[in-house]
């Protein structure tokens, strides 16, 4: 077990260096000239200059790929004009509209956008995997048939209608809710909670028929193996059977479909983010893509992608935890 967490750990990092690889020729050589991108269009010949130079953007491409990997290792010296100013690592540079590090602005926004992604993968999981175990153990009755109809509905309803109604059901019509507004977990957690409540709710319903459906599916082939029909032969009881056989079988394909969902959650919820009006990170890289501030979308990506790599390498450990056959290959 302790070399293939070595193996994936080291995969991960090649696969972070590829990524940061791709995203820094995607954004800072396609798109022209990042120093025109930073001064503005209001900018001159000589102020576009000044910037170039501040920026280091005279030196060949690999030793400017260089500085923003030094800068996110061990931080980085930007001149000011009249000074210089340290940027503390990990240093995305800094921001084109205000100045500001880009890693003060996402350290604001993570908070937000972690409270969502991991509240709502708590309800996905119990209301997913609850239904779909209900569902194939219930499987040809009407059961069944009623849960598979909720699943669909709820795959095929968008998030934004499924929060529009939930607003306007909750806390318009019946008033049992506030509009969601962030409070700190720190400041006061049951206010917390109650106002994520919502945005957690929509993002839940939507993704919990994904792993209703991939549960049923996988305890109905679990269900169908040997093992299971001998330890029945032997007169296991069926509650042990479907908990500690059964569902640790089916486990196994609901990790991995969660770890890419949490990753993608922390880039993915901009929609709900801005339905409900959550200062997170979805939202601010959609300001940023608005206003062509490379520096925030550069870093935003970039995390989002190092959210998604760092959570599948969680759930490959997991993954070999559910099933030891795993890490022996």
């Amino acid at each position: 077990m302790t070399g293939y967490v070595l193996r994936r750990a080291g995969g991960a990092l090649i696969v972070l260096f590829l990524l940061s690889v791709l995203v820094y020729l995607l954004f800072y050589v396609a798109p022209g000239d990042p120093a025109t991108l930073a001064c503005g269009p209001r900018c001159n010949a000589e102020q576009i200059h000044q910037v170039r130079e501040q920026l280091n953007l005279g030196e060949p491409l690999p030793t400017q790929y260089l500085h923003f990997l030094q800068g996110i290792v061990a931080g980085r010296d930007y001149s000011t004009g009249t000074g210089v100013l340290h940027c503390q690592a990990p240093c995305f540079g800094l921001s084109y509209r205000n100045d500001q590090p880009v890693t003060e602005l996402l350290a604001a926004r993570l908070p937000v956008t972690a409270s969502l992604a991991f509240g709502a993968m708590v309800l996905w999981l119990l209301l997913g995997v609850g239904t779909g175990l209900l569902s194939a153990l219930r499987r040809g009755g009407i059961t069944e048939r009623v849960l598979t109809v909720l699943t669909l509905a709820g795959t095929a309803t968008p998030v934004f209608i499924t929060g529009l109604l939930l607003l306007m059901i909750f806390c318009a019509a019946l008033q049992w809710l506030p509009f969601p507004s962030y409070v700190p977990l720190s400041e006061d957690p049951e206010q917390w909670a109650w106002n994520l409540l919502l945005p957690w709710t929509t993002l839940a319903l939507l993704e919990s028929a994904k792993y209703a459906r991939l549960t049923r599916s996988s305890t109905l082939e679990t269900l169908a193996e040997d093992h299971i029909r001998t330890f029945r032969a032997y007169g296991v009881r069926e509650r042990s059977v479907i908990a500690r056989h059964a569902l640790r079988g089916a486990l196994p394909p609901v990790i991995a479909l969660n770890a890419v969902d949490l990753g993608t959650m922390f880039g993915g919820a901009m929609l709900t983010e801005t339905l409900f009006g959550l200062p997170g990170l979805g939202q601010l890289l959609v300001q940023s893509v608005r206003t062509v501030d490379l520096p925030v979308v550069v870093a935003a990506v970039l995390g989002i992608g190092a959210a998604v790599v760092l959570a599948n390498a969680v759930a490959d450990v997991l993954y070999a935890l559910a099933d030891r056959r795993v890490a022996l290959r």
